[in-house]
């Protein structure tokens, strides 16, 4: 069954990659076998992100099983109702993304992590960036948004990024800088 138990079977190979990493492996293609590599792509995963999890896990001590399997199952939503179980043929490059120090509203990261979460949901996200790094974790805990959460935000907001902005700032509890008409009421 690749969808009825995609959460234990997600958490099966989330856990053998902590426990990879963890024994001193750092070469991605060495995690997975066929059979993991194949449910993995069935729920529009990629093994680098799963690689990426377990090794912030094991250095940093985040994120969570509980955050991964929230934002995955949101990325497996994307990918089968949205994109038909097809991956997207674009992967973006990271030059493509804004400065860690730009900022829109005051609020620096947040341009950079509205595209990185449009790209997680695509699966376009190259592999040398990850949406819930250090840098994305910085901004959810100093915001107080969880990333599923935010993931599930820019879904409902795929192309709005003014109502994206006026969410966070509204989370933040802090007005827009200027009244500006490009930021429409959400």
């Amino acid at each position: 069954m690749q969808h009825y138990e995609f959460q234990r079977r997600l958490k099966t190979v989330y856990d053998k990659a902590v426990a990879t990493y963890g024994r001193g492996e750092r070469n991605v293609n060495m995690f997975f076998d066929r059979t993991e590599l194949e449910f993995l792509r069935a729920i529009g995963a990629t093994p680098m992100e799963i690689y990426d999890y377990a090794e912030d896990l094991n250095s940093d001590g985040e994120p969570d099983w509980e955050t991964v399997l929230l934002v995955q199952a949101i990325r497996r939503d994307y990918f089968l109702q949205v994109q038909g179980g097809a991956f997207s043929q674009t992967t973006l490059s990271e030059a493509a993304f804004p400065a860690r120090e730009d900022e829109i509203e005051g609020i620096s990261w947040l341009p950079r992590l509205i595209l990185k979460a449009r790209s997680k949901l695509k699966g376009e996200l190259p592999e040398d960036l990850m949406y819930v790094c250090g840098g994305d974790r910085k901004f959810f805990r100093e915001h107080d948004i969880h990333p599923a959460e935010f993931l599930h935000l820019t879904w409902s907001h795929l192309d709005n990024d003014a109502a994206i902005v006026r969410w966070v700032l509204e989370r933040s509890g802090r007005p827009l800088s200027v009244p500006d008409p490009q930021f429409p009421k959400s």
